[in-house]
Parts: C-alpha cells; structure tokens; sequence
C-alpha cells in the first residue's frame, strides 16, 4: 500500500467516525427533546383521511364509535387555507377532543403530496407554521408527507439539498417548542437516515409506515431497528389486506419496536374493503391485543 492509498484509507475511516459520531449525537439528544415516559405505552389512534372524514371534525365520531384511542388529524388543504392554522380552528379541534373523549393524537400535512415540500414555497411556510399548531393543539409529532408529487428522488441532489436546508431553518423553532417534525416517505430507512443526520436535529425524525416499507420490498422488522429511535410515531397498513390477514407480522413488529424501546401511538392507515366502522372496529381490537395502553 503506498503513501496515497494509505490517506484514502485514512480519510474514509476519519469519515466514518465523524458519521457515526454525528448520529450518535443525534440519537443522544432525542430524549432530552422528549422526555421518555416512566413506562411504556401504546395508544390506538386513526389518520382523519382514513376514517374518509379527512381535515373534518367528524373523524372524532367515527373514531369514538370505533373504540379508537385518538385521531391524526389534518392541518388542511390547500382549499380551506390550511385551516388549523386558524385559532378559532384549533379551539373547535380541542373542543371536539375533549367532548368525545378522543385524544388529538398528532399532525400531518398531506397536502405536501401535492404541493412539494422539495419545489413549493408554500409547503415550507406550512410547515414552519405548523409548529406553532403543533403547540397550540398540545401535541409533539408533525408529519410532512413526500408522496405522489412530493416524493423524494435520492439521485436528485439538488431537491434533497433543498429539503434539507428547509427542515435545518424550521428545526430551531421546533426544537425549542419541543415538537418533533416526522419524515413519512418512500425512501429506505437507510436514505432517511442520511437525511436526519444531514440536518442533525434531534427534532427531525422518521414517521415509519409498515405498508409503505413492506410494498417496496423490504424487511420491515430490521428497517425499525436499523431506525430505532429516529421513529418517532407508527404508520400500519398491509396493502389491500386486513391487518393480520395479509404478509405482515404484527407481533414481530411489536417485537422490533420493543427492542428499540418504542413508546408512543400506532396509526391505522390500513384497509378497510366492508366499510371504515366494521373493519376498523376489528382491527383497532386486533391492534389493542398487540399494543397494550402500559407495557
């Protein structure tokens, strides 16, 4: 080996060490972020868009009827001007919380997958000021989504690199309201993980979708580990299927969340092919004797 190949060798392993630093550090800041919870838990909660009652203070009915422990509600649409950034909004939101006794379990911002995170100035002012929403609604996980339109090309290093200055200039704030802003994409948890170390925030994590991993080929189970605790909510769904009717394995993927000390809300986004509030019924009884409320 000559001098030149032993300062490549050199240099790679200095990178690797500074990387895997990085992501140390990273991981090493969440819980002062979110204080972890004396216990574990699991909470059983339902995307409004799901319940088909999407940016509509009815999901919380259709919830309550189901058995479901909360909603992941919608900020808006592009249509209602983002509603929930309204105060008056937000008031009807906890109001509604509180009478049906359904928790307002987390944020998401579907509207991205149409107007793009990566290429919209809008989709970045949306998600800035879902922060202050995120606060005012006295919840701590915003979920940007990046599909159809929005999603994320690693090989487009020009809309990653946009992306990631976007998140670096909201992280601060969200850092400081204690508010934790949750990547839900299609990419592997690898890329997502170079994403969260790129902007080396302990408030940008993964929002991780057990359909979304699964159609794409992977092994689920090992992604939630290779993620731990960079997840900062769950995403089930299997496909077409019913939950524990089709190829996923929920207790493994109860398992995999134990070993990484997951504690937080399970999201039905799954299928429903009799109707929302038979099926749902079900599979929030299938999920209630995988995820018990105290672990």
């Amino acid at each position: 080996m000559d001098i030149f190949d032993q300062r490549i060798t050199r240099r790679r392993v200095l990178c690797r060490c500074a990387q895997a630093a990085t992501f140390t550090a990273i991981a090493a800041n969440l819980e002062p972020l979110m204080a972890a919870p004396q216990s574990r838990w699991f909470k059983i909660g339902a995307c409004d868009w799901s319940l088909g009652k999407g940016s509509e203070l009815a999901a919380f009915d259709v919830a309550r009827e189901i058995g479901l422990d909360g909603v992941q509600v919608s900020m808006g649409t592009a249509r209602n001007d983002m509603q929930l950034r309204k105060p008056e909004m937000q008031k009807a939101y906890l109001d509604k919380a509180k009478k049906t006794g359904v928790e307002i379990g987390s944020l998401a911002l579907g509207e991205l997958n149409s107007v793009p995170l990566k290429s919209d100035p809008r989709a970045a002012e949306w998600l800035a000021q879902s922060i202050d929403v995120c606060k005012a609604l006295g919840i701590t996980v915003v979920m940007p989504a990046f599909f159809g339109n929005g999603a994320l090309d690693m090989n487009n290093t020009k809309e990653i690199d946009h992306v990631v200055e976007i998140l670096k200039g909201i992280a601060p704030n969200a850092e400081k309201k204690k508010v934790i802003i949750g990547l839900e994409n299609t990419l592997s948890a690898a890329d997502n993980v170079k994403i969260v170390r790129r902007v080396g925030s302990p408030a940008v994590q993964v929002y991780y979708d057990t359909g979304n991993s699964h159609s794409a080929g992977r092994d689920i189970y090992q992604e939630i580990r290779t993620l731990g605790k960079l997840i900062c909510e769950v995403h089930v769904k299997d496909g077409r299927n019913m939950l524990g009717g089709g190829q996923i394995d929920f207790g493994k993927v109860r398992k995999a969340l134990d070993e990484i000390g997951y504690s937080g809300w399970i999201v039905l986004e799954a299928a429903a092919p009799r109707g929302v509030i038979p099926d749902y019924t079900t599979q929030c009884k299938f999920l209630k004797g995988i995820f018990p409320r105290q672990v």
